[in-house]
């Protein structure tokens, strides 16, 4: 049966796949970012396709007008390099959950998403590289990451004390760290595993093989292709859980090991300079999946290096468009 869906961020990576994939299902979408059309990573000729800022609370019920469904993936963020400088920007997003879920209870929404992140569990949880697997009861007592970490925690909260007070359901999930074609890669709000691969190419291109790494390379983080994303959401929608969830892999790397993986995928080995001053992030970080198991019966499945391995060549096709001076997604 068809839809109207809402993909609130849909200018951007997740909500790119997301928006593309309800269209290929044949539902009536509508795309909205605050991003000029223009910059989109992913632009669909057969949605309703809208720029809007999804902070004012008159453009969440413009928007949202007839939907059946929405998910909200907007909100001011990127690698952890934009999220250390820009704390004050990434808490402002609260607007958007505040008014998205405001305008959702009002006009009747059947289905409420809303993509939280792992930046919500506590730094003292996450002071080892040798990180204990993070399971969702772990949030509390909180201390999530300065900014934008406060800000996914609060909306989360807001979500779960709109079911208690209105009725109101949503969904949330907990995302670590998803990476894949049509995603950020350049311009400093790139996460590590895009920025591996146009680093390699770099040197690649340029045939300085000297490569900088952000801290010594040891702190651990898992990383989810975005298929297993896209799988992910849907299953969450169908079902009847309604407390928060993780959506990653539980497969724990290194950041050295991401670029061991970009290097065999390449062809080529790199010398890597360490650069302990970079913004870093907590030390390690994981997903633990016990919970998404026993509620959905699933968890992400593509390993990394299949997922790396389409990445890099997005990414280099990317580059050389770039570099031809043809367009590119940025």
């Amino acid at each position: 049966m068809s839809k109207k869906v809402l993909v609130a961020g849909g200018g951007g990576f997740i909500g790119g796949h997301l928006a593309r994939v309800h269209i290929e299902r044949g539902h009536d979408v509508v795309v909205t970012d605050v991003k000029p059309i223009d910059q989109w990573y992913q632009l669909h000729e057969s949605a309703e396709n809208i720029q809007a800022n999804m902070e004012e609370k008159g453009a969440c019920y413009k928007v949202m007008e007839g939907c059946d469904e929405v998910y909200n993936l907007a909100c001011n963020m990127g690698g952890m390099g934009f999220i250390e400088n820009n704390r004050s920007l990434c808490m402002l997003s609260v607007l958007i959950n505040t008014h998205m879920l405001m305008a959702a209870k009002d006009l009747g929404i059947d289905k409420y998403f809303y993509s939280s992140s792992a930046c919500i569990y506590p730094d003292y949880r996450q002071t080892d590289a040798e990180v204990t697997a993070l399971k969702e009861s772990d949030a509390y007592p909180a201390m999530p990451e300065n900014g934008y970490g406060w800000e996914k925690l609060f909306s989360e909260r807001l979500c779960k004390n709109f079911e208690e007070d209105f009725g109101f359901i949503s969904k949330v999930y907990r995302f670590h760290n998803v990476y894949g074609p049509y995603g950020t890669w350049d311009g400093g709000r790139e996460k590590a595993p895009a920025a591996m691969c146009r680093k390699v190419i770099e040197c690649m291109d340029s045939g300085n093989m000297e490569m900088e790494i952000w801290g010594d390379g040891e702190q651990t983080r898992s990383f989810m292709y975005i298929d297993d994303c896209i799988t992910g959401i849907d299953k969450l929608m169908e079902s009847d859980y309604t407390d928060p969830l993780n959506l990653g892999r539980s497969e724990l790397v290194t950041i050295n090991q991401l670029l061991s993986t970009v290097e065999d995928i390449a062809g080529v080995k790199v010398d890597r300079k360490y650069n302990l001053d970079a913004p870093q992030g907590v030390r390690g970080r994981n997903s633990d999946n016990t919970l998404i198991k026993e509620k959905l019966g699933w968890e992400p499945e593509i390993d990394l290096r299949s997922g790396m391995e389409k990445t890099f060549h997005w990414i280099k096709e990317q580059y050389d468009r770039k570099k031809a001076g043809e367009a590119t997604v940025l």
